[in-house]
């Protein structure tokens, strides 16, 4: 059924929406839609790096200090 739907039918969709819901509750959906997404992507990159910095913690100098100073 999806699969008929084309330029035509997604046009007649999105003027029933905007009809049904008004130009004022579809941009305020949208705004909170991006909202989402930005902090969705922060979360990412705040975990991100957090495995980082713990990689880093456990990537740390185990070389003895009697090797160390042969150096």
């Amino acid at each position: 059924m999806l699969n008929n739907i084309g330029l035509p039918g997604l046009l007649l969709i999105a003027v029933v929406v905007l009809v049904l819901f008004g130009r004022g509750k579809i941009s305020g959906l949208m705004g909170e839609v991006g909202k989402g997404i930005s902090s969705f992507k922060k979360g990412v990159s705040e975990g991100t790096k957090e495995i980082e910095e713990e990689a880093a913690e456990v990537a740390k100098d185990v070389t003895p200090e009697e090797e160390k100073d042969k150096v």
